[in-house]
């Protein structure tokens, strides 16, 4: 009885002995996945933070099983560039990426290399990016920036705060690749609406200041309210800073993006949770890396968000409708 004890001792120090080898075995075998993540536009910052979270939600712990990579630079695209070179050159198992025309490159520049791409608050409309929402395919997924719904809601918005407009403005990057679908959608509706529009692109803060100097002597009057719709060129800090100058001088409002920069403030802004696209590309990426290809898996939208600066519309003599109110996600008072 006694050897019969023993035996079975010994094989259950043998089988604890061997459970320890392989659980000690599988934790250093398991997948370090490594992450590029290019963040390109200051405005969308919070995106990148948003994206780890949603990460460490799904199980990631850095520094165990996930490493990242992670660059910032704002509208740079020679910095976009060299950022994702080196990411391909590193071989990472994935690179989160946006805005717009960062996502486009990180699709050129990993063409034929089998990394995936999940790109967030870009824009898929006129610019190539994916297939379609349902197939974007290639190796690419991501979070839509909903950029033409987006601007034909600000123009809805501001005409709603300035019933009576005539004229509008309308300032934007010059030559950025997702402007034409956004102002294609948006001309019909303001025509419509018994609006005058004048599109004002411009390449920096310094050409803004002469193309309203040249506006206002050329035409000899103002506009009604200036609309920012979704590019880069309004959410710089020194061009919205020429453009609250101006208005402040003509007691004109500013909508669409909310703002603050030197005192001067933006009515309202139509936008969306970018913390919150971080977290969407997780999920999508989660995927990814579970063995789904990129390109098989739907693209997802952003979610908007309505919120009014009733202390800056109040500033401008504005009254903002209670239904307007009502539906605001937010008021800054």
């Amino acid at each position: 009885m006694s050897r019969k004890l023993a035996v079975g001792a010994i094989i259950t120090v043998l089988l604890v002995a061997a459970g320890i080898y392989f659980l000690a075995t599988s934790q250093e075998t398991e997948k370090v996945y490594r992450i590029g993540i290019l963040s390109g536009l200051d405005f969308f910052s919070d995106t990148a933070e948003g994206f780890k979270e949603g990460m460490r939600e799904l199980g990631y712990a850095e520094g165990k099983n996930v490493r990242y990579d992670e660059w910032k630079t704002n509208f740079d695209e020679t910095a976009y560039s060299r950022i994702l070179y080196k990411f391909v050159a590193d071989k990472v198992d994935l690179i989160f990426v946006f805005p717009t025309e960062a996502s486009i490159l990180a699709k050129k520049v990993t063409e034929g290399t089998g990394i995936p791409v999940v790109f967030g608050n870009a824009n898929i409309e006129g610019v190539n990016l994916v297939q379609s929402v349902t197939e974007p395919g290639g190796n690419i997924t991501g979070v839509r920036y909903p950029g033409p719904d987006l601007s034909l809601r600000r123009f809805e918005v501001m005409h709603e705060l300035v019933p009576k407009m005539k004229r509008i403005w309308i300032p934007y990057q010059r030559g950025y690749s997702i402007m034409e679908s956004q102002l294609k959608a948006l001309r019909p509706a303001i025509a419509a609406a018994g609006v005058a529009l004048t599109d004002i692109p411009a390449s920096s803060a310094a050409e803004l200041r002469t193309e309203f100097q040249s506006l206002v002597q050329s035409k000899k009057e103002s506009p009604d309210a200036i609309l920012l719709i979704s590019e880069p060129l309004a959410v710089t800090p020194d061009s919205f800073e020429v453009m609250g100058e101006f208005a402040s001088e003509r007691n004109i409002p500013i909508g669409g993006t909310l703002m603050a920069v030197g005192g001067y403030e933006s009515v309202f802004g139509i936008s969306i949770n970018t913390n919150y696209v971080g977290k969407q590309a997780a999920a999508l990426a989660d995927k990814i890396l579970r063995g789904i290809p990129a390109g098989t898996i739907p693209v997802v939208s952003a979610e908007s968000l309505l919120e009014v600066n009733y202390r800056a519309a109040q500033k401008a003599g504005i009254t903002v409708p209670e239904g307007l109110l009502d539906r605001a996600d937010r008021i800054i008072h």
